[in-house]
């Protein structure tokens, strides 16, 4: 295994199960449910089929010779003719009605559409895991105050389950389309060279109930609603930019989520989960990087990029097929699918860990809570006899000098500051009292809360993932 190039994807990032999904024996094996499901349809609608041929194929379909198709192969220069002889070979009595009728695209496409949507759906399972963890974080911290910010400048209180659920409402965004793509999916059927199923027209003597019967089952066969009204010789290609699309949209949250975390770990307010024996440098013993943030980071901009692939694709399909569409959907599609696999993986492994450094959390809202809290102060002031006017100025004054010291290292000490000027009528006690941070997140509690009820629906019978990390 060290003699060959491997995608780091399958050697280090990606989950069994999603590598099981892609894997060359899963896709053969789709084929050959494909070609049984064909052949019963054609058995049940009146076709030279018999049950006999049809439980031979269904006997067989796990003896598969990889060897021998390579071979076959090499020999023809097409991949589904030389595994439509493989199957043959195995169950001799059904190999002169394997593929009856069809192309290869029967195969090559509705396997496609069978294996996207059981990725879809274990995607969506990640993703309801990453939103579960960050709905309990978000609770346990929906009134802990923290300091927000805008530009990343220091900006009006938020709270630390606040900021969570932003990160939550991207998640969901993305699930809504992840949702969207397997409740529209739909199979090609199969509907011949040029998608108008001339081939069956001639089978079945000009009877087009029986084709139209035809894919109803085989859809049925696979879960499928229904096939594409209209083809070409594949299914139409922006199919797969609206599944690619809606990875990106996967990676996108999760990288606005894991872009946020590294900013608060270098601050020491957030981190993400650091193991007992975890290295963070090989020449700095004392780092704690944030690995597994940065990891996603990158890995999104992997699948954010890939999804191009699919729309370029879709934009170029000739006429009723081309195929330079092949060997790039070869690698797009299933790369963008353990990319997004890898990404909510990682995600999950640091949304189940998420360490507050309530201390530092703490210190520095008081570092800038004075600074937040000056009108509230100003009219507190006013109260007590002072002239907003005048109270204005000496709050500025002040503040310019606190900001002055704390850009030299000092403490700001803006209260003590407005105290010290003897125009201010509040003494640095009594101004503190002012500033309880509760006062100034808002309605961060509530809205937290209203949102943590309405997505619930969405996620509260997730199950856990199997998160834990190769490396």
């Amino acid at each position: 295994m060290y003699e060959k190039y491997e995608s780091p994807l399958s050697s280090r990032y990606a989950s069994p199960e999603m590598l099981e999904l892609f894997s060359m024996r899963y896709r053969i094996k789709t084929w050959r449910r494909l070609w049984i499901s064909l052949a019963k349809a054609e058995n049940k609608l009146g076709l030279p089929v018999t049950e006999a041929q049809v439980k031979a194929l269904e006997e067989k379909i796990d003896e598969i010779d990889f060897e021998k198709a390579a071979v076959y192969e090499k020999e023809m220069r097409h991949d589904v003719m030389a595994h439509v002889k493989a199957y043959g070979d195995v169950a001799p009595e059904a190999a002169g009605i394997i593929h009856l009728g069809a192309t290869s695209c029967y195969v090559t496409d509705n396997a496609d559409m069978v294996i996207y949507k059981e990725a879809l759906l274990f995607i969506r399972k990640e993703i309801k895991a990453v939103l579960k963890n960050l709905a309990k974080f978000a609770d346990e911290y929906k009134a802990m105050p923290t300091l927000g910010y805008t530009h990343y400048q220091p900006a009006q209180l938020v709270t630390v389950g606040k900021r969570a659920s932003l990160w939550m409402q991207d998640f969901v965004i993305a699930l809504e389309e992840i949702e969207h793509c397997i409740s529209t999916l739909k199979l090609l059927g199969c509907r011949g060279t040029t998608g108008t199923e001339a081939s069956f027209v001639e089978l079945y003597e000009g009877d087009t109930a029986k084709i139209d019967e035809m894919n109803k089952l085989i859809c049925a066969d696979f879960g499928f609603d229904s096939v594409f009204p209209v083809s070409g010789q594949t299914y139409p290609r922006i199919a797969d930019s609206r599944i690619l699309n809606a990875l990106s949209l996967v990676a996108q949250a999760a990288y606005r989520m894991a872009n946020d975390i590294r900013l608060l770990q270098h601050d020491r307010q957030v981190e993400e989960p650091f193991e007992k024996g975890q290295v963070g440098s090989s020449a700095m013993p004392y780092k704690r990087n944030p690995m597994r943030s940065e990891r996603i980071c990158s890995l999104a901009r992997y699948l954010m990029a890939d999804a191009a692939n699919a729309s370029m694709t879709a934009s170029v399909q000739w006429l009723e097929r081309t195929l330079d569409d092949s060997a790039n959907r070869r690698i797009s599609l299933p790369e963008g699918f353990l990319c997004a696999d890898a990404i909510l993986r990682i995600a999950s492994n640091i949304t189940s860990g998420l360490v507050v450094n309530e201390k530092i959390v703490e210190k520095t809202v008081w570092d800038y809570l004075p600074f937040i809290a000056t009108e509230n102060l100003m009219m507190e002031g006013v109260k007590r006899g002072g002239n907003r006017q005048e109270l204005h100025e000496v709050i500025r004054q002040c503040s310019m000098e606190a900001t002055a010291a704390m850009k030299q290292g000092k403490e700001a000490d803006l209260l003590g500051k407005l105290a010290e000027t003897g125009k201010f009528p509040l003494t640095k006690e009594e101004a503190k009292e002012l500033l309880e941070p509760s006062k100034y997140i808002g309605r961060c509690p509530e809205q937290v809360e209203r949102f943590l009820k309405e997505t619930a629906p969405l996620y509260e019978e997730a199950s856990g993932i199997d998160d834990e990390l190769n490396v």
